[in-house]
């Protein structure tokens, strides 16, 4: 059995340094994965995770062709609402990048939660066909100040959900409540999870995960069989 990796850990200056740290990462594993297996499977994240990825994104060298884009979580909000975590890709990325709206994989905002994440996982389902779980090359995580990751929050049932590749939950603490998530043993299987933050305003929690191992919902982000890497500015890794 693949021992759980420590976190790689990489601390540079300043949040500009963060963005092309980050997104040199993306165009190392999506290069890697286009050579070997011709497609590159990648999952987001809102927050400053997607405001990193607008911003750099459009600088890098790939084949934007062989791209699946998919969601860590998402709201259940339509397309038109500010709280959608499509829409900011939407507009950051399609337009600026060779990417096509139809290489995301999104959920229908027209359905209930339950018949949403269960909808969301067919799709991903017909993206990793006869897999007992799918293994994604690359999850971009982002990490909230109460240390929840994708939809997964402290002390919430979810963090023990062991059957389903997506989750549906009613009762977000954080607005919007209704919203889809990767669960765990999706989030493990990836090739690589990466967090990217910047910023004072982390340094508490990256202390709490990194430094002191709280088993908070981000610190539960252990690839079984892949890498972990925590890429800081020297004000979020202040605290370590």
């Amino acid at each position: 059995m693949t021992s759980i990796p420590k976190a790689v850990r990489k601390i540079v200056k300043k949040e500009e340094d963060v963005i092309k740290q980050l997104c040199t990462l993306v165009e190392q594993l999506s290069n890697e994965a286009i050579e070997a297996r011709g497609s590159f499977t990648i999952g987001l994240s809102g927050g400053s995770m997607a405001k990193f990825l607008c911003v750099g994104l459009p600088k890098i060298q790939t084949d934007w062709a062989k791209w699946s884009l998919f969601f860590c979580d998402e709201r259940l909000v339509p397309f038109s609402n500010e709280d959608s975590t499509y829409k900011l890709y939407l507009a950051g990325l399609v337009g600026k990048t060779p990417l096509k709206e139809d290489q995301f994989v999104v959920i229908n905002p027209d359905l209930e939660v339950d018949a949403a994440a269960k909808d969301y996982e067919e799709k991903v389902r017909a993206k990793f066909p006869e897999s007992a779980w799918p293994r994604f090359d690359l999850l971009l995580l982002g990490m909230g100040p109460d240390g929840h990751t994708a939809s997964l929050f402290p002390d919430h049932p979810l963090l023990e959900e062991k059957s389903v590749w997506i989750a549906a939950i009613h009762d977000s603490p954080k607005p919007p409540p209704c919203r889809v998530t990767m669960t765990y043993p999706v989030i493990n299987n990836a090739g690589c999870c990466a967090f990217a933050m910047a910023g004072q305003g982390k340094a508490d929690m990256v202390k709490r995960i990194l430094g002191d191992g709280e088993s908070l919902p981000s610190g539960r982000v252990r690839p079984t069989d892949g890498e972990l890497i925590w890429i800081l500015d020297e004000a979020a890794a202040s605290k370590l």
